[in-house]
């Protein structure tokens, strides 16, 4: 049967100022002051939703079923495929891109693809769909129901709150937060979007603010209800792109690498290359599986994702050695990798004068893990017809991989004319 959950009355609060409150029936009571409403950050004082009206439902997904089953806090889960016996990841949205509406059904299946766990997309779309400041306060009641739910699935699995994962985006990392204050010991709580440091590890992928295919927001999440209306524009590439790079992460986990970095203007000038001391955490699902040493409540990680799917990044320092004629030259250089997988697209390594003698180097991000690699593609070009035919190519190059530090020498063995491709090998001990 159908959990009710039924309005009682709301109350005046007596103090400094008044305050309202509603409750809910298993639910308890949620009031409309500090720091909900009345504070510079949210001057506006609002009361949540009657559950009803935030229609919250529970989409179980497991190896066993294709498609969703909902569930409810009540017998009729048992005819579900929900097990005790497996971990539980609960999947709650916050600010919903239209016709992404979605995404945690979709991080659902590709979940389960990949381990036996039982994974609850958790639904509040008529909830969400308002004012933002309704919607800030109706995912306290979304907190509050999941809850309820954890709670009645350890009561009736005989499960601990160690068995429990919360991964939240935008609004929904708020309400994974409030779930955990609610039931202490969660497994892990996941915070996707936020602006701010909240987490034991703090990922901060492109500096953390533009992403990399996205336009400069227009607007401010906010505004949602201007942004629901059709009243104001609002690009939310760079807020979706949280949940997209977990739900890749799930697939090819290296390719979200973090690097410990005080700033990201320091990571960019290739100062955090490569890990430390220790090994680099994983941004994504596997980020719990960090084991190094650094104080994580004080360290900052960085790394740089491509401007489309797939945005997982492999990274190297490229460092060339060029070899050519006594006079420079103005023109291109490029390198590419090749490994046991396959090989990367062409980088830009240079462009201006070529020297002789000189060392050019690159933080190269490659799309393709290609595994070990094994020669070094290089290439040279300048456009301009020269009656000398000059030629160039790479006398040594040496190769620094980002996520163990391994470096491989390479060495030339003939230059090569303009466009020509020089195979770089792997110098001979």
């Amino acid at each position: 049967m159908n959990t009710m959950w039924s309005l009682s009355v709301f109350c005046l609060l007596v103090s400094a100022t008044y305050a309202t409150q509603v409750c809910f029936e298993g639910l308890g009571c949620f009031a409309d002051g500090p720091p909900w409403g009345g504070t510079d950050q949210r001057p506006v004082s609002i009361l949540p939703s009657h559950p009803d009206e935030i229609g919250t439902r529970f989409l179980l997904f497991t190896q066993r079923n294709r498609y969703y089953q909902e569930i409810m806090a009540d017998e009729t889960v048992e005819a579900s495929n929900y097990s005790g016996m497996r971990t539980s990841r609960f999947i709650l949205p916050g600010y919903l891109l239209e016709g992404d509406e979605d995404w945690p059904q979709r991080m659902c299946k590709e979940m389960v693809k990949r381990e036996n766990v039982n994974c609850i997309a958790v639904e509040w779309k008529k909830g969400v769909k308002t004012r933002y400041a309704q919607a800030a306060n109706n995912i306290r009641v979304v907190a509050a129901q999941v809850a309820a739910m954890i709670t009645f699935l350890m009561d009736n699995y005989k499960q601990t709150a160690g068995k429990f994962h919360m991964i939240g985006h935008s609004l929904g990392a708020h309400a994974a937060g409030d779930v955990g204050s609610r039931i202490p010991g969660l497994a892990r709580i996941t915070g996707l979007g936020m602006s701010q440091s909240v987490g034991h590890i703090d990922f901060y992928p492109n500096g953390g603010q533009l992403m990399p295919g996205c336009s400069t927001n227009r607007g401010d999440p906010s505004d949602l209800d201007a942004i629901w209306l059709g009243d104001k524009k609002f690009d939310a590439c760079n807020h979706v792109r949280a949940y997209e790079y977990y739900i890749e992460s799930l697939e090819k986990p290296q390719g979200f690498m973090g690097y410990p970095c005080p700033n990201k203007d320091s990571f960019a000038d290739g100062k955090c290359f490569p890990c430390g001391h220790t090994e680099c955490p994983l941004m994504g699902h596997r980020a719990d599986r960090f084991t190094g040493t650094e104080d994580t409540s004080i360290t900052k990680y960085f790394l740089t994702t491509g401007s489309k799917a797939p945005f997982r990044r492999y990274s190297y320092r490229v460092s060339v050695t060029l070899a050519g004629p006594i006079l420079p030259n103005v023109g291109f250089m490029f390198v590419a990798l090749v490994g046991k997988y396959g090989s990367t697209k062409e980088h830009q390594l240079h462009v201006g004068t070529l020297i002789s003698g000189r060392t050019y180097e690159l933080l190269l991000d490659a799309q393709l893990d290609v595994g070990d690699v094994t020669e070094v593609q290089f290439r040279w070009n300048n456009h301009i017809i020269d009656p000398l035919r000059p030629k160039f190519g790479a006398e040594k190059v040496v190769l620094q991989r980002g996520k163990d530090k391994e470096i491989r020498s390479f060495c030339g063995r003939a230059n090569v004319a303009e466009n020509e491709v020089q195979s770089v090998l792997l110098c001979e001990v």
